[in-house]
């Protein structure tokens, strides 16, 4: 470590308090910031909130200057499964929560301790940034598209790319993120071909809040079948599954939320959400009793939200020839052109340069290319050949 610098673990809640605090001393300046609420944060190195400690561990360091001033902060967690996952070519940990001045010294000073704490636990490589959880949350590297960040979605300096490539790490995949404006016309005009050929079996509906645990069961089917079956991507569980649309019930607004059936049976879902970075921008990532108030209002009344983000999509694979994706599209479309639907703005997020067909079903929608994330890997034994992340069929 350079003696410029002094490397200290996150310990106590002064400073978790430092490390949490940090980002934003840092983006200070920047009007695109967005601050994650500290709560959703907090949580997902909490023991008692994150379920991924059961069998795996993380840890957090800060960065100081000889001043005693913070200059960077990092995180390095281990999930066995993920780390052990059969598209690995060795035991993988993760770093994230990566923030640096602009000094490659000060970056190398955090990689290495985030190497190093992962090897001493029998990791041979490290993935980063990337989140101790869900891959749709904190994840990846922003490299082009330096607009406002969409919910869930990592936002970072341009010289974040430099300080992880002059370390050594290398793209193991990329996230592209697609936007346009919701205005009649865009889609690819197959989309109505394959409308005409989905079969009477087959119906689409939004989601009822009302029978909220329905529909998680539905996503679950869904999911586990189109998702889960992929590697390095965990099944979830029906805890999981209810807790997330139950978390998600104050701000679902049903018209963006999508699911297809076969003879009743739930086969695909092509689910939004309003950005709620519109909503928590300015409030500091704090959630005490006056911005809870700012975010209901901003919600309910001032109607603040005109960005719809995605949050997943999916068809099981014995229906995937069967047009599903026209229909779920199709049927958000009829409903986004009525003169009462206030969104204006969609972004379809986190679809990785390994998954050609997502990318073109995005294009489908009439989106443009937006934002470019990048995930990278760092293998410690520096002479072992790197392998990119393979492409999905």
């Amino acid at each position: 470590m350079s003696e410029k610098y002094a490397l200290k673990e996150v310990v106590t809640a002064k400073e978790e308090r430092h490390w949490l605090d940090f980002p934003a001393c840092l983006y200070k300046d920047d009007p695109h910031y967005v601050r994650p609420m500290d709560s959703q944060i907090k949580g997902i190195f909490d023991p008692k909130q994150n379920k991924l400690f059961r069998h795996g561990c993380a840890v957090r360091y800060l960065l100081a200057d000889a001043q005693g001033r913070i200059v960077g902060r990092i995180a390095a967690f281990i999930d066995p499964k993920t780390a052990n996952a059969k598209d690995n070519e060795q035991p993988t940990g993760g770093c994230g929560f990566f923030d640096c001045i602009d000094d490659q010294n000060a970056a190398d000073t955090l990689f290495d301790a985030a190497r190093k704490w992962l090897a001493e636990h029998g990791m041979e490589a490290m993935d980063g940034p990337v989140n101790f959880g869900d891959r749709d949350y904190f994840w990846g590297c922003l490299v082009d598209g330096f607009h406002d960040p969409v919910f869930n979605m990592p936002y970072n300096f341009p010289y974040y790319r430099k300080l992880f490539e002059s370390y050594g790490f290398e793209e193991y995949f990329k996230q592209f993120t697609f936007r346009r404006e919701i205005v009649p016309g865009g889609l690819d005009p197959i989309l109505y071909e394959k409308l005409k050929r989905i079969g009477p079996d087959y119906s689409f509906e939004i989601i009822d809040k009302k029978k909220i645990d329905k529909y998680a069961d539905d996503f679950l089917t869904v999911y586990n079948k189109a998702w889960g079956v992929i590697p390095g991507v965990a099944k979830i569980t029906r805890q999981h599954a209810v807790a997330l649309l139950n978390s998600l019930k104050p701000v679902i607004d049903p018209r963006l939320m999508h699911f297809a059936y076969y003879n009743g049976e739930p086969v695909a879902f092509f689910l939004m959400m309003i950005d709620l970075n519109q909503i928590y921008k300015g409030l500091n990532g704090k959630d005490h009793f006056l911005n809870k108030l700012r975010i209901f209002w901003r919600i309910k009344v001032s109607k603040k939200c005109d960005r719809v983000i995605s949050l997943a999509f999916g068809v099981v694979p014995e229906h995937r020839s069967r047009c599903l994706e026209a229909g779920l599209i199709c049927a958000f479309e009829k409903l986004a052109l009525r003169e009462d639907f206030k969104y204006k703005e969609l972004q379809i997020n986190w679809i990785g340069d390994f998954n050609p067909p997502m990318i073109k079903i995005a294009k489908s929608v009439g989106t443009a290319l937006y934002k470019t994330h990048i995930t990278y890997r760092y293998l410690f034994d520096r002479d072992k050949p790197f392998v990119r992340a393979k492409l999905q069929k």
